[in-house]
């Protein structure tokens, strides 16, 4: 398959799947932006296997051959992994990075709980840190001190701020991602059931843990040329945002999930391209 027409697609499953994403990608130049494509377009294939509506084996089954497909890395005509293999060999892309984004995957068709923080927190490392990791790679900054460990911080920050906007939508499919000990502290039940209230309460005590992530994983933002920087910098801005309007309202979550319009994401945008975004 032609590359060109192997990023296209990537880029067309980007426009279709990010929600947010979407937003800061677009301030890339091409090459990088088409490269981050190819890595989005992989992570939401095994982000849809892992929610997907098959069995618990038939999803394993898929996320076993998606990592063996990464492990051989032998494009054929999947127009995925042909953009991929050509943006890993671009960038040194840390493609190991994809296996523990599956282990996080794999967690989630298990059920795993979590009692602690510090368990919830080696699950966002997977799902979320991962990504950040591999886009380092795209932004040509892995190798400065530092900036690994601030990819990891900003993605437990996003993902904790996922995990509380989609608390009840995620309890309803028996998900529960917010730690056990929390819960019982704040009278809910370690499956999250109990009086609404209680379980606002430990909403909006976990908010205040996210923020801490996002203070610490926004120090990346000094670590990244300028473009580099706005797309970052608009993607964790709508998260953060959104994690503002849940704190500020923690009940709202357990009517429904909450998101920002799209003109509060492009004005989000539109700050972090101009350096505002901070």
């Amino acid at each position: 398959m032609n590359v060109d027409v192997a990023y296209d697609a990537c880029e067309e499953i980007t426009r279709r799947e990010a929600k947010n994403f979407a937003y800061g990608i677009r301030l890339l130049r091409p090459p990088e932006r088409r490269a981050l494509s190819a890595v989005y377009a992989l992570a939401r294939r095994i982000d849809d296997i892992g929610d997907g509506t098959g069995s618990d084996e038939e999803k394993l089954a898929g996320l076993r051959e998606v990592r063996k497909d990464i492990e051989r890395l032998e494009p054929g005509e999947d127009p995925v992994l042909v953009a991929l293999a050509d943006a890993a060999e671009r960038y040194r892309l840390p493609l190991a990075a994809f296996g523990e984004l599956i282990d996080g995957c794999e967690m989630d068709v298990h059920g795993t709980r979590y009692a602690t923080i510090d368990d919830l927190v080696g699950y966002c490392r997977r799902v979320a840190g991962t990504v950040g990791r591999l886009s380092l790679a795209v932004f040509g900054a892995q190798d400065r001190p530092g900036a690994v460990d601030l990819a990891d911080d900003l993605g437990v920050a996003l993902q904790l701020t996922n995990i509380l906007r989609d608390v009840v939508e995620d309890r309803s499919m028996g998900r529960v991602y917010l730690p056990g000990n929390d819960a019982v502290t704040y009278g809910c039940n370690d499956d999250l059931s109990g009086p609404p209230d209680a379980l606002a309460e430990l909403i909006a005590f976990e908010c205040t843990r996210a923020r801490s992530w996002f203070a610490r994983g926004l120090e990346l933002l000094e670590l990244l040329d300028w473009r580099s920087r706005a797309c970052v910098g608009a993607m964790a801005g709508i998260y953060r945002r959104l994690l503002e309007r849940i704190e500020a309202e923690p009940k709202a979550v357990l009517a429904g999930r909450l998101s920002l319009s799209t003109g509060e994401k492009l004005v989000v945008a539109a700050k972090a391209l101009s350096g505002l975004g901070r």
